[in-house]
Formats: C-alpha cells, structure tokens, sequence
C-alpha cells in the first residue's frame, strides 16, 4: 500500500468540491450523497479469494486509491473519518440488523453506522446499507416522525434505549413478467432494517464481525455476490449474475424495477461502466440460497 491518506484524495474520489464550506446540514448531506453515488456497496473480494482488512490504511487503498468499493463497515468508517477530519463531530455506532425470514434482530452487533451532532441537534448517518434501504439524507434523531426521501419513507423510533429503523416502500412496477416473484423483490410495503444504541463504538468492535462475515459459510456475503450503487434517480444492484435497476418513484407511487439476466463477459463489462469497478482477480458470481432482498 503506497501513498499517504489524505482528505484531497477521498474528496477527489466522491467528486466532491465544496468541502471547505460550512460544517452545517447542507454540507453534511452533499458530502453523504456524494459518496453513496461514487462508492458502491460490495463484497466482491470475497467472490475473487481476496480477504479484506479492518483498518483505515486498508480502507483508504481499497476504496479511494483502488477505486472499489465495500461493506458498511469500511464505507461508514471511510465517511466517519472523512466528517471527522474536516471538524463535523461524528460518532461511530452499533447496529443490528433486521433478519425478515426469522422476524428478528441479529444476535450479534453487524452493521455499522454513526451520530452527527450539528448545533446541538443529532442526526443518524449511514452510507453502508445496500440496495433500496440505503438512506439519501442524514435521518433526525426523533423518535416517532416520518422523514420522507426519495428511496422511501423512513422512521426512527426508540424503546427502552433501543433505537429501530423502519421504511414505508412505495408499491413495485416489474416489466419483466418473469421476475416477479423473484426472491430478490422484497413483499411487505413496511420493512424494519435494523436497531442500535447511541453507545459509541470504535473500529476494533467489528473485527470478529469482518472475519465472520467473509470466512462464515452461514454469512450471506459468502453466499452470494454483489455490488449496490445509488444514482440521483435510484439504485442498480448486481447480484450473482442478475443486474436490476429500480428508478424511484417511476409513476403513481411506484417504483419500476428492471432485471437482467447477465452472462460473465456481460458482469465484468457492466461492473466497469455502471459501477466503474476494475477487479484485479477474476471474479466467481454467486447467488445462494440466503434470504437477500434488492
């Protein structure tokens, strides 16, 4: 690994210019928009026999100087550091995630995500979710209230110190007939996507989490692969080798969702020019039985 970490270079990397303006929401969210836009949501080292490392210098290789991308664990860390070193205040939180086939949380702490404190008021950030979960705005700490975004309505509520996010999805348009019982579209219209504490975190938290989730035959990472990136109108999402697209709010409250079956020519070709990933090591598509929705 060459080079040094620096702000310029992860600036430069999510396309970003204004980064010297005011430490406000409105930079907060262009810096967060940004990134989700650039930074793709994906475990493809594990489907090329690459194992991934759970540190800054590690981060900022792959994701900023290798141009990749990752989990929430590097994307939400790489933000993190970036907010902090420009002077938000930020805090990195815990997260368990939601498991809709057994209808409960994680056992254990997977996700990571963090606080934003901004003239005394808190906001919940987290660009390390894949698919039409993942956020487009800083959500307010407030429990109870609706925050309508682009991808969906999302709603934090808290219990007994426990935090939960929850979305409201729009209905789903799919012209492709033949996918419309994929096991990909998700079926409720009202899906929890994780809880979590404010109780700050720090990096080494998550090691036994990295190891679990590339080495465990029971993790989803290892058994299926995919690659998630937001653009400003939606998400496309590679998994295994079906390519889709949803474009938000398409018509009348609905979403249009659009499959395509790829073959491996056609992954590696669509991974550089919707994605713009490179991959240094031939990759083995993989779509497994694990519950995993888009």
């Amino acid at each position: 690994m060459k080079g040094s970490i620096n702000i310029e270079a992860y600036f430069e990397r999510i396309g970003y210019k204004n980064w010297q303006n005011k430490l406000d929401l409105q930079t907060l969210t262009d810096i967060f928009q940004h990134q989700i836009r650039a930074i793709p949501f994906e475990n493809l080292n594990i489907h090329c026999g690459e194992a991934t490392e759970l540190s800054l210098e590690a981060i900022f290789d792959q994701v900023v100087r290798k141009k990749r991308g990752g989990w929430c664990l590097q994307l939400n860390y790489l933000l993190y550091w970036a907010l902090s070193t420009i002077g938000f205040k930020a805090t990195l939180l815990g997260g368990w995630i939601y498991i809709a086939p057994v209808k409960k949380y994680s056992n254990a702490m997977v996700h990571l995500l963090m606080k934003v404190t901004i003239d005394d008021r808190n906001y919940i950030v987290d660009a390390g979710y894949p698919g039409s979960s993942q956020t487009w705005q800083p959500l307010e700490l407030i429990s109870g209230k609706d925050q309508p975004q682009v991808p969906s309505i999302f709603r934090l509520t808290e219990e007994k110190g426990i935090w939960y996010l929850d979305q409201i999805r729009r209905e789903e348009f799919i012209p492709n007939e033949e996918f419309i019982n994929s096991d990909l579209l998700q079926k409720n219209k009202y899906q929890k996507i994780f809880s979590f504490t404010l109780e700050p975190r720090s990096l080494k938290d998550f090691e036994s989490v990295n190891a679990y989730v590339q080495e465990s035959p029971t993790s989803v990472f290892t058994d299926k692969s995919f690659c998630s990136l937001q653009t400003p109108e939606g998400v496309h999402f590679l998994v295994g080798f079906t390519l889709t697209y949803r474009r938000y709010n398409y018509k009348d409250n609905m979403d249009l969702v659009e499959f395509k079956t790829l073959n491996e020519e056609e992954i590696e070709e669509n991974l550089k020019n919707i994605f713009n990933i490179s991959l240094e090591k031939k990759l083995v598509p993989k779509n497994g039985d694990q519950f995993f929705t888009i």
